[in-house]
């Protein structure tokens, strides 16, 4: 043999873990003294059965014989790519039987070396290359894994800005909100007969919400659309809207913008667009014949029904300078009265028999004489 071995070679090689499987002795023992010789760490098995009990992640190159009883070398190596080591491994074949190599490498051997050994060189630079291999998939990994990590780390990062996005977001909503129902209020106040009107509507159209069991979400777009349904008659004179007796026909048209008006003012926030066409339409009718847009029962949803219905309770039931208030029993029989016409039907019956046992909060009755 020629072994062209040398000490400078063999300080070169950095100590690896290399397993060696073959059911003839001295073939285990050759090439383990020859890859020690190296410097590397050798494990050595008679055959695949026994390898593949022991192998794991911490081996950097496999040696396999191909023929060995119980499990041979191509069954071998079928295993060990089921197990996905990505481990490289080199066939030993003997003379004259390089059609196993060939098939050895198509099922995923790195490379192959011949027995008996006759060049240390090639042998060499062959463990080398399939060390090289191994190396590149070990900092493969490492670079995945260190990959995944920064990933996750800025993806927690992320979701920590966006928790505070969205906190600022709410804080700023809440106060958009405060202040537009903070404007409204101070409206009402204005009018000793209209003060409490918008409270009143909101807690009829929750108590309404709740009896027709609509869900937890829709009951928060419900109350915002109660609290900010005439938000829009902030900028319409007051004298209008207080006003004793009947109004002109001009009076009356400025009266009918406030539900457009008031959609256009809510028309920026972002966050209420749901709310923006129930104001819109909270004095549209079943028939068509209500304002601003003329809708007929099938362009209403089931929301801005149930504020139309508790909007037209709240004004029949409070009293106004130019007119007495209704009794409850009063406005639940208008408001059947003009079921099908004004108000949707089943809206109005669920209302009708829950407001019986419903009581304003304190200092929300409406006033009357």
């Amino acid at each position: 043999m020629n072994y062209g071995f040398n000490e400078e070679n063999v300080l070169e090689q950095k100590a690896s873990k290399i397993l060696i499987a073959d059911d003839d002795a001295l073939v285990r023992t050759t090439v383990a003294k020859v890859l020690e010789m190296f410097g590397h760490e050798v494990v050595t098995v008679p055959d695949g059965i026994d390898l593949v009990k022991i192998v794991d992640d911490s081996y950097d190159v496999i040696i396999l014989d191909i023929n060995m009883p119980g499990l041979d070398g191509f069954e071998t190596i079928k295993v060990l790519n089921e197990r996905n080591y990505e481990i490289p491994v080199l066939f030993l074949t003997g003379a004259g039987s390089m059609d196993y190599a060939v098939q050895a490498i198509n099922l995923g051997a790195y490379d192959f070396l011949t027995k008996p050994i006759e060049d240390l060189d090639i042998f060499n630079v062959k463990i080398a290359r399939a060390l090289e291999k191994r190396q590149y998939v070990l900092k493969d990994r490492v670079y995945k894994l260190s990959l995944e990590d920064d990933i996750r780390v800025k993806a927690q990062q992320l979701e920590e800005q966006n928790k505070l996005l969205r906190v600022y977001s709410h804080s700023l909503e809440n106060a958009t909100l405060q202040l537009m129902t903070s404007l409204q209020n101070a409206m009402e106040e204005k009018d000793f007969y209209t003060a409490g009107h918008t409270n009143r509507v909101t807690e009829y159209a929750v108590m309404l919400g709740l009896s027709i069991g609509i869900p937890e979400e829709d009951l928060a777009v419900l109350r915002r659309a109660a609290q900010f349904h005439d938000i829009g008659k902030l900028v319409i004179d007051l004298a209008c809207i207080q006003k004793p007796g009947k109004l002109t026909d001009e009076e009356w048209k400025l009266i009918r913008k406030h539900p457009a008006v008031g959609a256009n003012i809510i028309t920026p926030l972002g966050f209420m667009e749901r709310e923006q066409a129930i104001i819109r339409h909270h004095h549209e009718r079943e028939d068509g014949r209500g304002y601003p847009d003329g809708l007929t029962s099938k362009d209403l949803d089931q929301l801005t029904r149930i504020l139309i219905v508790v909007d037209s309770y709240d004004a029949m039931t409070s009293k106004r300078n130019y007119r007495r208030n209704m009794s409850v029993e009063e406005a639940s029989a208008e408001l059947r009265r003009c079921a099908g016409t004004q108000f949707d039907p089943p809206t109005v019956e669920v209302f009708v028999e829950a407001i019986k046992d419903f009581h304003l909060p304190d200092g929300l009755a409406p006033h009357i004489d």
